[in-house]
This record gives structure tokens, C-alpha cells and sequence, in this order.
């Protein structure tokens, strides 16, 4: 499989739209390299590890990065 760099994303708490209009609790991961955002519904762990995964399934640079919310030691 080979290394794959570890990249940060910076967290962002904010509002999505429902399909019925209704703001709805999310988050939002930037790559700190290049900008690109995903976006999840919830305000969990679960929610911000679904937008990690999606950053490294739609890297517009087509990299296999392992992105991690920045500061988080684990």
C-alpha cells in the first residue's frame, strides 16, 4: 500500500440546509494544502471523520492522502 502523507483539515461548525429548508447542524473540512471543503451532516465525531474520508474520495489532485482534523493528536 505504501506511506500516505498525513494532511490537516481545518473543522468548521455550521449550517446546512435540509431538503425542506431547515438549517441543520454540520461541519465542514478544509485541506490546509489546497482548500478543497466536504461537508457532512452532524455535529459528531462520526460527522467530521465522514468529511475526512470524502476529502481524500474527491482530491482534486487525485493524491491518497490520510487527512486528520488539525491539532488532533491521535
Amino acid at each position: 500500500m505504501g506511506f500516505r502523507p498525513t494532511v490537516e483539515c481545518e473543522i468548521e461548525y455550521i449550517e446546512l440546509p435540509s431538503e425542506k429548508g431547515n438549517p441543520v447542524p454540520s461541519v465542514r473540512a478544509i485541506c490546509t494544502e489546497c482548500g478543497h471543503e466536504t461537508e457532512s451532516f452532524g455535529e459528531g465525531r462520526a460527522s467530521i471523520k465522514r468529511c475526512l474520508a470524502l476529502m481524500n474520495e474527491e482530491c482534486p489532485g487525485g493524491h491518497n492522502n490520510f487527512y486528520v482534523e488539525e491539532g488532533d493528536d491521535e
